[in-house]
């Protein structure tokens, strides 16, 4: 469900964060969806168990997700973009995300109109699954 890469120079929290996130965003996970406990999540990539416990605190903090002690942790909300945020303010946080992708592609040999491509099967996608 999520990966972490242990050569990438982003922090594994910070690659979980932003997993746990993007699938969330994505429709991959909908709200009332139980996530993997910390410790088969932690397994499963092969990370310490303190670092998706504190992804998944910080996330519950954010409101995104909601611990029930004993019967697992929930995705909460959906993010949506804060009140009063402009169209100038979502470029700015979307500005590096594309960037860094674009870079990455680029270094594995995947052009942008391949990114876009993808990008636009993926808006396909979810309106299917959203109707």
């Amino acid at each position: 469900m999520f990966t972490v890469d242990p050569s990438d120079p982003t922090p594994i929290y910070a690659q979980l964060d932003r997993g746990i996130r993007a699938a969330i965003a994505a429709g991959r996970l909908a709200v009332g969806d139980r996530l993997p406990t910390v410790r088969q999540l932690a397994v499963d990539l092969r990370v310490n168990a303190n670092t998706v416990a504190k992804v998944y605190a910080e996330l519950e903090r954010a409101g995104l997700l909601a611990t029930q002690r004993g019967i697992g942790t929930f995705v909460r909300a959906v993010p949506t973009p804060p009140a009063g945020s402009t169209r100038r303010d979502r470029e700015r946080e979307l500005k590096p995300l594309v960037e860094r992708l674009l870079a990455d592609a680029s270094a594995i040999g995947i052009s942008l109109h391949d990114v876009i491509q993808y990008v636009k099967t993926l808006e396909v996608r979810n309106a299917k699954e959203n109707t």
